[in-house]
Protein backbone atom coordinates (compact mmCIF):
# COMPACT_ATOMS: atom_id res chain seq x y z
CA UNK A 1 0.00 0.00 0.00
CA UNK A 2 1.06 3.58 -0.60
CA UNK A 3 -0.20 6.59 1.31
CA UNK A 4 -0.22 10.35 0.84
CA UNK A 5 0.76 12.66 3.68
CA UNK A 6 -2.95 13.37 4.18
CA UNK A 7 -3.49 9.64 4.72
CA UNK A 8 -0.70 9.61 7.30
CA UNK A 9 -2.30 12.57 9.05
CA UNK A 10 -5.61 10.73 9.28
CA UNK A 11 -4.11 7.46 10.48
CA UNK A 12 -1.60 8.89 12.93
CA UNK A 13 -3.52 11.89 14.25
CA UNK A 14 -0.49 14.10 13.53
CA UNK A 15 -1.02 17.12 11.27
CA UNK A 16 0.64 17.12 7.87
CA UNK A 17 2.77 20.19 8.52
CA UNK A 18 4.11 18.56 11.71
CA UNK A 19 5.04 15.42 9.78
CA UNK A 20 6.91 17.58 7.26
CA UNK A 21 8.79 19.33 10.09
CA UNK A 22 9.76 15.98 11.59
CA UNK A 23 11.06 14.89 8.20
CA UNK A 24 13.06 18.06 7.61
CA UNK A 25 14.50 18.53 11.11
CA UNK A 26 14.90 14.98 12.33
CA UNK A 27 14.86 12.80 9.20
CA UNK A 28 11.92 10.93 10.73
CA UNK A 29 10.60 9.57 7.43
CA UNK A 30 11.97 9.21 3.92
CA UNK A 31 9.04 9.63 1.54
CA UNK A 32 9.05 8.54 -2.04
CA UNK A 33 7.99 10.99 -4.73
CA UNK A 34 5.33 10.53 -7.37
CA UNK A 35 5.76 11.76 -10.94
CA UNK A 36 4.00 14.91 -9.83
CA UNK A 37 6.50 15.28 -6.94
CA UNK A 38 3.87 14.37 -4.32
CA UNK A 39 5.08 12.76 -1.11
CA UNK A 40 4.20 9.05 -1.01
CA UNK A 41 4.74 6.60 1.84
CA UNK A 42 4.68 2.81 2.10
CA UNK A 43 3.56 0.52 4.93
CA UNK A 44 6.96 0.58 6.60
CA UNK A 45 7.01 4.38 6.69
CA UNK A 46 3.51 4.44 8.11
CA UNK A 47 4.41 1.92 10.82
CA UNK A 48 7.52 3.91 11.70
CA UNK A 49 5.46 7.08 12.07
CA UNK A 50 2.98 5.28 14.31
CA UNK A 51 5.87 4.05 16.47
CA UNK A 52 7.25 7.59 16.71
CA UNK A 53 3.83 8.92 17.74
CA UNK A 54 3.46 6.19 20.36
CA UNK A 55 6.83 6.90 21.95
CA UNK A 56 6.18 10.63 21.84
CA UNK A 57 3.04 10.02 23.91
CA UNK A 58 5.23 8.47 26.62
CA UNK A 59 7.07 11.79 26.99
CA UNK A 60 10.16 11.17 24.87
CA UNK A 61 11.31 14.05 22.71
CA UNK A 62 10.99 13.74 18.94
CA UNK A 63 14.69 14.49 18.46
CA UNK A 64 15.60 11.56 20.72
CA UNK A 65 13.11 9.17 19.11
CA UNK A 66 14.21 9.98 15.55
CA UNK A 67 17.86 9.40 16.42
CA UNK A 68 17.13 5.75 17.27
CA UNK A 69 17.61 2.90 14.84
CA UNK A 70 14.53 0.87 13.94
CA UNK A 71 15.79 -1.95 16.17
CA UNK A 72 16.29 0.34 19.15
CA UNK A 73 12.97 2.04 18.53
CA UNK A 74 11.10 -1.29 18.56
CA UNK A 75 12.99 -2.43 21.65
CA UNK A 76 12.04 0.76 23.47
CA UNK A 77 8.42 0.38 22.47
CA UNK A 78 8.26 -3.09 23.98
CA UNK A 79 9.40 -1.70 27.34
CA UNK A 80 8.00 1.79 27.57
CA UNK A 81 4.28 2.09 27.14
CA UNK A 82 3.13 3.22 30.56
CA UNK A 83 1.65 6.68 30.03
CA UNK A 84 0.16 8.68 32.89
CA UNK A 85 -1.94 11.11 30.84
CA UNK A 86 -5.20 9.38 29.85
CA UNK A 87 -5.47 11.05 26.44
CA UNK A 88 -1.86 10.24 25.61
CA UNK A 89 -2.34 6.71 26.86
CA UNK A 90 -5.31 6.12 24.58
CA UNK A 91 -3.40 7.61 21.64
CA UNK A 92 -0.53 5.23 22.33
CA UNK A 93 -2.85 2.22 22.11
CA UNK A 94 -4.63 3.53 19.01
CA UNK A 95 -1.38 4.15 17.15
CA UNK A 96 0.05 0.76 18.04
CA UNK A 97 -3.17 -1.09 17.21
CA UNK A 98 -3.29 0.57 13.79
CA UNK A 99 0.33 -0.44 13.26
CA UNK A 100 -0.40 -4.07 14.16
CA UNK A 101 -3.49 -4.00 11.97
CA UNK A 102 -1.58 -2.70 8.96
CA UNK A 103 0.91 -5.55 9.50
CA UNK A 104 -1.87 -8.14 10.00
CA UNK A 105 -0.18 -9.04 13.29
CA UNK A 106 -3.12 -10.63 15.09
CA UNK A 107 -1.12 -11.82 18.10
CA UNK A 108 0.28 -8.36 18.83
CA UNK A 109 -3.08 -6.66 18.21
CA UNK A 110 -4.88 -9.15 20.44
CA UNK A 111 -2.32 -8.88 23.22
CA UNK A 112 -2.45 -5.08 23.29
CA UNK A 113 -6.22 -4.72 23.19
CA UNK A 114 -6.61 -7.41 25.86
CA UNK A 115 -4.21 -5.47 28.04
CA UNK A 116 -6.38 -2.34 27.85
CA UNK A 117 -9.62 -4.28 28.42
CA UNK A 118 -8.10 -6.03 31.46
CA UNK A 119 -7.03 -2.71 32.98
CA UNK A 120 -10.10 -0.58 32.24
CA UNK A 121 -12.94 -2.81 31.07
CA UNK A 122 -14.68 -3.11 27.71
CA UNK A 123 -16.77 0.07 28.03
CA UNK A 124 -13.73 2.27 28.63
CA UNK A 125 -11.83 0.45 25.89
CA UNK A 126 -14.65 1.03 23.43
CA UNK A 127 -14.96 4.69 24.37
CA UNK A 128 -11.25 5.57 24.43
CA UNK A 129 -9.68 3.14 21.96
CA UNK A 130 -11.98 1.02 19.79
CA UNK A 131 -14.37 3.74 18.67
CA UNK A 132 -11.70 6.39 17.94
CA UNK A 133 -9.67 3.76 16.07
CA UNK A 134 -12.64 2.77 13.92
CA UNK A 135 -13.56 6.40 13.25
CA UNK A 136 -10.00 7.15 12.19
CA UNK A 137 -9.87 4.17 9.87
CA UNK A 138 -13.48 4.50 8.78
CA UNK A 139 -12.81 7.89 7.25
CA UNK A 140 -10.10 6.22 5.20
CA UNK A 141 -12.30 3.34 4.12
CA UNK A 142 -14.96 5.69 2.75
CA UNK A 143 -12.27 7.24 0.54
CA UNK A 144 -11.05 3.75 -0.49
CA UNK A 145 -7.49 4.74 0.43
CA UNK A 146 -6.85 1.76 2.68
CA UNK A 147 -7.02 -1.91 1.74
CA UNK A 148 -10.45 -3.42 2.59
CA UNK A 149 -8.58 -6.41 4.02
CA UNK A 150 -7.33 -4.17 6.84
CA UNK A 151 -10.91 -3.16 7.58
CA UNK A 152 -12.05 -6.77 7.87
CA UNK A 153 -9.00 -7.82 9.86
CA UNK A 154 -9.28 -5.07 12.48
CA UNK A 155 -13.06 -5.00 12.78
CA UNK A 156 -13.34 -8.79 13.14
CA UNK A 157 -10.92 -8.87 16.07
CA UNK A 158 -12.82 -6.05 17.78
CA UNK A 159 -16.08 -7.84 17.04
CA UNK A 160 -14.72 -10.98 18.71
CA UNK A 161 -13.88 -9.04 21.87
CA UNK A 162 -17.41 -7.65 22.12
CA UNK A 163 -18.96 -11.08 21.45
CA UNK A 164 -16.79 -12.55 24.21
CA UNK A 165 -17.93 -9.87 26.67
CA UNK A 166 -21.59 -10.46 25.75
CA UNK A 167 -21.13 -14.19 26.23
CA UNK A 168 -19.94 -13.58 29.80
CA UNK A 169 -23.21 -11.86 30.75
CA UNK A 170 -25.66 -14.42 32.20
CA UNK A 171 -28.68 -15.08 29.98
CA UNK A 172 -31.21 -14.29 32.69
CA UNK A 173 -34.35 -12.30 32.20
CA UNK A 174 -33.56 -8.61 32.23
CA UNK A 175 -35.27 -6.27 34.63
CA UNK A 176 -35.53 -3.31 32.31
CA UNK A 177 -37.34 -2.46 29.10
CA UNK A 178 -37.17 -4.51 25.92
CA UNK A 179 -34.89 -3.18 23.19
CA UNK A 180 -34.95 -4.26 19.55
CA UNK A 181 -31.55 -3.81 17.88
CA UNK A 182 -30.93 -4.14 14.15
CA UNK A 183 -29.37 -2.58 11.06
CA UNK A 184 -31.22 -1.71 7.82
CA UNK A 185 -30.98 -4.02 4.82
CA UNK A 186 -28.03 -2.22 3.25
CA UNK A 187 -26.04 -1.86 6.50
CA UNK A 188 -23.38 -4.32 7.64
CA UNK A 189 -21.07 -2.26 9.92
CA UNK A 190 -22.39 -3.74 13.15
CA UNK A 191 -19.71 -3.00 15.76
CA UNK A 192 -21.60 -0.04 17.25
CA UNK A 193 -24.77 -2.14 17.42
CA UNK A 194 -22.85 -5.01 19.03
CA UNK A 195 -21.47 -2.73 21.71
CA UNK A 196 -24.97 -1.36 22.36
CA UNK A 197 -26.10 -4.98 22.78
CA UNK A 198 -23.35 -5.56 25.35
CA UNK A 199 -24.02 -2.32 27.20
CA UNK A 200 -27.78 -2.85 27.41
CA UNK A 201 -27.44 -6.45 28.63
CA UNK A 202 -24.88 -5.40 31.23
CA UNK A 203 -27.39 -2.76 32.39
CA UNK A 204 -29.99 -5.55 32.81
CA UNK A 205 -32.12 -4.46 29.87
CA UNK A 206 -33.94 -7.03 27.73
CA UNK A 207 -32.44 -7.19 24.24
CA UNK A 208 -33.65 -8.74 21.01
CA UNK A 209 -30.64 -8.52 18.71
CA UNK A 210 -31.37 -9.11 15.02
CA UNK A 211 -28.01 -7.96 13.60
CA UNK A 212 -27.38 -6.51 10.16
CA UNK A 213 -29.33 -6.28 6.91
CA UNK A 214 -32.79 -6.77 8.41
CA UNK A 215 -35.75 -6.05 6.09
CA UNK A 216 -38.55 -3.85 7.40
CA UNK A 217 -41.02 -6.70 6.85
CA UNK A 218 -39.18 -8.66 9.55
CA UNK A 219 -39.41 -5.71 11.93
CA UNK A 220 -43.17 -5.60 11.37
CA UNK A 221 -43.46 -9.28 12.32
CA UNK A 222 -41.43 -8.83 15.50
CA UNK A 223 -43.48 -5.83 16.60
CA UNK A 224 -46.75 -7.64 15.89
CA UNK A 225 -45.81 -10.63 18.06
CA UNK A 226 -43.59 -9.17 20.80
CA UNK A 227 -43.84 -6.15 23.06
CA UNK A 228 -40.97 -3.78 22.23
CA UNK A 229 -40.33 -0.61 24.24
CA UNK A 230 -37.32 0.76 22.41
CA UNK A 231 -35.87 0.37 18.90
CA UNK A 232 -32.23 1.17 18.20
CA UNK A 233 -30.73 1.31 14.70
CA UNK A 234 -27.49 2.58 13.20
CA UNK A 235 -27.38 4.27 9.78
CA UNK A 236 -23.83 4.47 8.48
CA UNK A 237 -23.64 3.45 4.83
CA UNK A 238 -26.58 5.42 3.47
CA UNK A 239 -25.11 8.20 1.34
CA UNK A 240 -28.27 9.66 -0.19
CA UNK A 241 -30.49 11.75 2.06
CA UNK A 242 -33.52 10.81 -0.04
CA UNK A 243 -32.93 7.10 0.57
CA UNK A 244 -32.37 7.61 4.29
CA UNK A 245 -35.48 9.79 4.57
CA UNK A 246 -37.62 7.18 2.85
CA UNK A 247 -36.37 4.48 5.18
CA UNK A 248 -36.94 6.54 8.34
CA UNK A 249 -40.45 7.45 7.20
CA UNK A 250 -41.29 3.77 6.66
CA UNK A 251 -39.76 2.73 9.98
CA UNK A 252 -41.67 5.48 11.81
CA UNK A 253 -44.93 4.20 10.34
CA UNK A 254 -44.15 0.68 11.56
CA UNK A 255 -43.01 1.82 15.03
CA UNK A 256 -45.86 4.17 15.89
CA UNK A 257 -46.06 3.05 19.53
CA UNK A 258 -42.35 2.39 20.01
CA UNK A 259 -39.56 4.85 20.77
CA UNK A 260 -36.96 4.91 17.98
CA UNK A 261 -33.31 5.65 18.73
CA UNK A 262 -30.92 6.47 15.91
CA UNK A 263 -27.13 6.65 15.67
CA UNK A 264 -24.59 6.75 12.88
CA UNK A 265 -23.70 9.06 10.01
CA UNK A 266 -24.33 12.55 11.39
CA UNK A 267 -23.96 14.23 7.99
CA UNK A 268 -26.96 12.28 6.72
CA UNK A 269 -29.03 12.21 9.90
CA UNK A 270 -28.71 15.97 10.34
CA UNK A 271 -30.47 16.49 7.00
CA UNK A 272 -33.46 14.27 7.78
CA UNK A 273 -36.84 15.93 8.22
CA UNK A 274 -39.73 15.15 10.56
CA UNK A 275 -37.64 13.21 13.06
CA UNK A 276 -38.58 15.08 16.24
CA UNK A 277 -40.09 11.82 17.52
CA UNK A 278 -36.74 10.03 17.10
CA UNK A 279 -33.99 10.18 19.69
CA UNK A 280 -30.69 10.77 17.88
CA UNK A 281 -27.66 9.60 19.84
CA UNK A 282 -24.76 11.85 18.88
CA UNK A 283 -22.34 10.29 21.38
CA UNK A 284 -21.82 7.31 23.64
CA UNK A 285 -22.41 9.57 26.64
CA UNK A 286 -25.92 10.39 25.40
CA UNK A 287 -26.63 6.67 25.03
CA UNK A 288 -25.35 5.89 28.52
CA UNK A 289 -27.40 8.69 30.08
CA UNK A 290 -30.75 7.15 29.16
CA UNK A 291 -29.92 3.64 30.36
CA UNK A 292 -31.29 3.06 33.85
CA UNK A 293 -30.28 1.94 36.31
CA UNK A 294 -26.74 3.28 35.85
CA UNK A 295 -24.18 0.64 36.78
CA UNK A 296 -20.40 0.34 36.77
CA UNK A 297 -19.34 -1.62 33.71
Amino acid sequence: MTYTISDLEQLSGIQSHTIRIWEQRYNALKPMRSQGNTRMYDDEQLKKLLNIVSLNQTGLKISKICSLSDTDLNALLSKQHQVSNEDHQAEYYISQLIKHGIAFDEAAFDRLINEFIYKYGLTDCYRRVMYPLLVRLGLMWRKDDICPAHEHFLSNIIRQKIFSAINNIPLEQGEGQTWLLFLPENEDHDIGLLFANYFLRAAKQKVIFLGSKVPLSSIEKVLSSTHIDQVLIFMINLKLVKTAQQYIDQLSEICRSTQIHLAGNGQIINQLKNINHINWFKSLDEFENIIQPRIAL
